[in-house]
């Protein structure tokens, strides 16, 4: 570890030439997606960009994400429930100032990147120093950080940090992510529809009758700004309507994407007579479909089986693009199993800066946690 040193940036302005690099095998963590971030970031969130040195050579790179929660419209609107409210008010009132150590936005292992083979009790103190670091930096501005949350590993990998620095943090686990692993063999949707079971191929023709008239457009740039209050509303619903938020997005975030990010950022629109009812989005990165967010008006998408057929159009994109799996993320664990994604179990680590409520963490967040019940299919033959 005496080697090994990290340096916190502000700005992408201010990183290293190397950083990209560094990052290749993830798009997440570099530049231009960081610029995104920066450019139009949620409106209660700031960034923080980490350089890991090994003497004075870049090794690694990671992202950190302040939240302030007092800044939120509201944390979701589906749920009315006397745990719900009791959540939202633990949440603004001991967590409202957030530290993130990854990505809150996506699902997935996308903290950091290592160039070279590092060991697990250096990527520990990395963490949990350059945790400790912004957290000064919030002092000195006046604000306390209430909560440290170091997301998403992997099994493996969160068992090798259990056995250093992390062993003292309590570690979540929160709903499953969602990942498709694709045949190799398929190199048509034909391929994908065939392999399904008769009840699945049905489910399959069902939606996509339902699906009549509507035209799916992969959106240009140009066309990104012409739709962008129209896409900006159809996500806001979404978002609104989830169980649990603890962001929204930039109005601008999406064509800031796009331009950023070009052809490795796609974002489909869905059309009825002419008008956008619903818009998905991906990003392409590396061997790895990543799903972001989407969209859809309401009422067409019950009667068109929309979400669904969003699900199907992004596994066929995946297969007739080579991808190897397509990350489906934590919402909606039943559907995104009937067309064939496995849950596959992440977990983090999170601590609280007032060692009174830290010591109730684990009983605490088992209050907050929302009740997981549901049933996986098994759509293959």
């Amino acid at each position: 570890m005496d080697e090994i040193s990290f340096k916190i940036f502000n700005s992408v302005k201010e990183l290293p030439s190397l950083w990209d690099a560094v990052a290749q095998s993830n798009v997440f963590l570099q530049k231009p997606y960081l610029t995104v971030l920066e450019k139009s970031a949620p409106v209660n969130m700031e960034c923080f960009y980490i350089g890991i040195f090994e003497k004075s050579t870049l090794i690694g790179v990671s992202l950190a994400q302040y939240l302030d929660l007092n800044k939120l419209e509201s944390f979701g609107e589906r749920d009315k429930s006397f745990k719900i409210a009791l959540r939202n008010f633990i949440f603004k009132n001991f967590a409202s100032h957030t530290l993130f150590l990854g990505n809150n936005m996506i699902t997935g292992q996308n903290g950091y990147v290592f160039s070279k083979e590092i060991a697990f009790e250096c990527i520990s103190e990395i963490l949990l120093q350059s945790a400790d670091e912004i957290t000064k930096y919030f002092k000195q501005k006046g604000v306390k950080i209430h909560l440290v949350s170091f997301k998403d590993f992997y099994e493996n990998c969160s068992v090798e940090l259990k056995k250093y620095r992390f062993k003292e943090t309590y570690e979540f686990n929160t709903q499953p992510n969602m990942i498709f692993y694709l045949d190799a063999n398929w190199k048509s949707a034909e391929d994908y529809i065939n392999a399904l079971s008769k009840k699945y191929r049905d489910q399959y023709k069902r939606a996509h009758k339902k699906f009549d008239g509507i035209v799916v457009k992969n959106l240009l740039f140009e066309e990104v700004i012409l739709h962008e209050n129209t896409i900006y509303d159809l996500y806001h619903y979404v978002a609104k309507n989830a169980p649990f938020n603890t962001f929204f997005l930039a109005k601008n975030h999406f064509s800031t994407l796009k331009g950023q990010c070009g052809n490795r950022f796609q974002i489909f629109g869905y059309f009825l007579n002419e008008k956008l009812v619903g818009f998905h989005t991906l990003l392409l990165n590396d061997e790895t479909l990543e799903t972001y967010f989407l969209g859809y008006d309401e009422t067409i998408q019950k009667e068109n089986m929309l979400y669904l057929n969003m699900l199907y159009n992004m596994t066929e994109y995946g297969i007739e693009n080579g991808f190897k799996r397509i990350i489906f993320g934590r919402t909606a664990l039943e559907i995104k199993s009937s067309i064939g994604a496995k849950p596959v179990n992440m977990s983090g680590f999170i601590f609280h800066n007032n060692k009174l409520i830290n010591r109730f963490m684990a009983k605490i967040f088992k209050q907050l946690e929302p009740e997981l019940n549901w049933q996986q299919r098994h759509p293959f033959k």
